[in-house]
């Protein structure tokens, strides 16, 4: 097998359309958005004669613990192989050495399995003390009709979502204007100071919807109460799967529960644009990790059907 970068957009995603687990930290797009981040990145393919078997974003990130190579949810493979693995790990010593990077780091969607862990141990990988990425989701199937997805939700999800589309003062709009990101970054920021996280800034966020606005892949969704924005979210939507991947709310309207009706409208239009998969991004198990920050955030996402990949 050897390995061979891509300069071709329309190869890479062709691709990509062919498998079924991915994330848009693969997409094209993305590797694009890095690169407006300032942050140097390959795209590699691997190819058994002529035909493409696998591909690997891999992106430069300078942080303040030491410059490091990251392979975001990848790389992408039609079947998960451990040479795969082990030639990206040979090719990426190599970029180390001359980027003169301190570590690599790696996190395939790959199912969690005993297997897979032996993979990985036996090349001297070892587990992140942090994740720069969900290493699980809630995922929710988009090919049955609309009216099975209503009523595949939780009992009190469906009763939130009829009483907000009841309330004439609650209106949902999108937008495919970069203009708008700063409405959203804006919130972003005011719900970060409330719940101590480091909020992304407006320029990544502006530039994020910069890269995938171009082919209208993105939307932000504005609930608004009585004329005024009140929740939004901000939605990727590529190579067949809508990710619900920023979302902000505010406090003073918390008791209508607008982020509900928003993620049905969101739903929604992924289903109109033919996606067959809804992504809702992090998640973790409630029960086992109750008190994990993302544990109110994943009650919320299962209230709306679907499963677990870890």
């Amino acid at each position: 097998m050897k390995i061979k970068e891509i300069t071709n957009k329309e190869g890479w995603e062709g691709f990509l359309k062919e498998c079924r687990a991915k994330t848009f930290l693969h997409s094209w797009e993305w590797g694009e958005f890095q690169e407006l981040m300032r942050e140097k990145v390959w795209r590699l393919g691997f190819y058994e004669g002529e035909v493409l078997q696998a591909v690997a974003l891999v992106v430069k990130v300078a942080a303040k613990k030491g410059t490091f190579l990251l392979v975001p949810h990848g790389p992408i493979v039609l079947n998960p192989q451990e040479e795969i693995i082990r030639i990206l790990l040979s090719r990426l010593k190599e970029v180390a050495r001359k980027e003169n990077v301190v570590f690599i780091r790696i996190n395939p969607i790959w199912e969690r399995s005993k297997e897979a862990n032996k993979i990985f141990k036996e090349l001297g990988f070892r587990k992140s003390p942090m994740q720069m990425h969900p290493e699980a989701s809630w995922k929710l199937n988009l090919t049955i009709p609309q009216e099975q997805l209503f009523s595949g939700m939780r009992k009190t999800t469906r009763y939130i979502v009829r009483q907000a589309m009841d309330n004439k003062d609650i209106t949902i709009e999108q937008s495919d204007s970069i203009k708008d990101v700063a409405t959203f970054a804006a919130m972003h920021e005011q719900v970060s100071l409330r719940q101590s996280f480091v909020p992304f800034s407006k320029e990544y966020l502006e530039r994020e919807f910069q890269v995938f606005a171009k082919e209208d892949k993105v939307r932000l969704f504005f609930a608004k109460y009585k004329g005024e924005i009140a929740a939004a979210s901000f939605v990727v939507f590529w190579s067949g799967i809508g990710f619900y991947h920023h979302a902000a709310s505010l406090p003073q309207y918390a008791k209508l529960s607008l982020p509900y009706l928003l993620q049905w409208e969101a739903i929604q239009e992924a289903k109109r644009r033919g996606c067959w998969l809804y992504d809702f991004w992090g998640y973790v198990h409630p029960k086992v990790q109750p008190n994990h920050p993302w544990a109110g955030p994943t009650l919320f996402k299962m209230g709306f059907g679907g499963e677990a990949a870890e």
